[in-house]
């Protein structure tokens, strides 16, 4: 098996792309594969990771498109990881979102469409590990796109080096940027369809929110305008994203983000880990209707014992 691995990996950092499509199989499906070949990559990030979030209907897609377009047009190799919610019923996902993306707006970017299964935060539980692959095969750089859901999307933060927040004007999308937390985990705002009349508007209203809150960083987040279907601004934004990098490096805080997601990570997947186990122990030992004590203490001692088993 092992050997199996070493030639796959070996053909993927060649940029086979059927061989990184396959090693992201592997990351996604988990087990001693997806271990094996995590150990077997290059563990220094070369690569930036750009995060796009924000609500739906914002055009994150359509601005993700543009972007790849401009990056072709200066000799770059992007990879964008789509994240898709999965059925809470089904479990399934339609993974649509590189749909959107046209051969001709793709170039030579390498597009992957992840379903998040449940995982919270608008993410997958395998990007990170994709991530590292992307990485290790050359691609540069990589951009992860969130589902969409809105308010509950900033676990981004945790796995990109930046965070871009797509807003569209006249969704009342500046108000729930305050009331999600996105302003304090965006690094540059997007106010995309800037062809409508009110787009100058809701830039204002970002600029004063962002006034009012205490900003971590000493240079508050940019605000761009954009008209994705046109490539208006997509220019400007790829180099503010430059800049922004170089910034965050020379400063120490991407060293700092990077050691972080990797604390975030080992967490995450310590968490999954003891939510399955979590569930195989119900499946063996259902609870009773009526429990006698607590259902705090009652899920105490489920977990003492499941520890205590290890």
């Amino acid at each position: 098996m092992n050997t199996q691995l070493d030639h796959l990996i070996a053909k993927a950092r060649a940029q086979d792309r059927s061989a990184v499509a396959k090693l992201l199989t592997h990351a996604e499906s988990g087990g001693t594969e997806a271990d094996y070949i995590d150990q077997h990559l290059t563990s220094t990030p070369t690569a930036p990771t750009i995060g796009i979030t924000g609500p739906a209907g914002a055009g994150k897609s359509t601005l993700i498109a543009a972007t790849l377009q401009e990056l072709t047009h200066r000799n770059t190799t992007p990879a964008v990881l789509a994240v898709d919610p999965s059925s809470p019923f089904s479990g399934g996902a339609i993974l649509g979102d590189r749909v959107r993306i046209t051969p001709n707006q793709a170039g030579n970017a390498f597009i992957r469409s992840l379903a998040n299964r449940g995982h919270p935060g608008g993410i997958a539980l395998a990007v990170p590990a994709a991530t590292r692959i992307l990485n290790d095969c050359g691609f540069n750089p990589i951009i992860i796109e969130t589902v969409g859901a809105g308010q509950s999307e900033i676990s981004i933060a945790a796995t990109a080096d930046l965070t871009v927040i797509v807003l569209a004007p006249g969704m009342g999308d500046s108000i729930q940027a305050n009331k999600a937390g996105l302003l304090e985990i965006a690094d540059i705002f997007v106010v995309n369809k800037a062809d409508r009349p009110d787009s100058a508007t809701s830039k204002t209203d970002l600029e004063q929110m962002l006034n009012l809150r205490p900003q971590p960083d000493s240079q508050p987040p940019p605000i761009l305008l954009t008209t994705a279907t046109t490539a208006t601004g997509i220019e400007e934004l790829l180099d503010t994203i430059n800049a922004r990098l170089a910034h965050l490096e020379s400063a120490g805080i991407l060293a700092q983000r990077r050691s972080h997601r990797l604390h975030i990570e080992i967490t995450t997947h310590a968490r999954h880990l003891l939510n399955q186990k979590f569930d195989d122990y119900l499946t063996a030992n259902p609870l009773p209707t009526d429990p006698a004590e607590p259902p705090a203490s009652t899920a105490a001692k489920i977990i003492n014992e499941l520890l205590s088993n290890q």
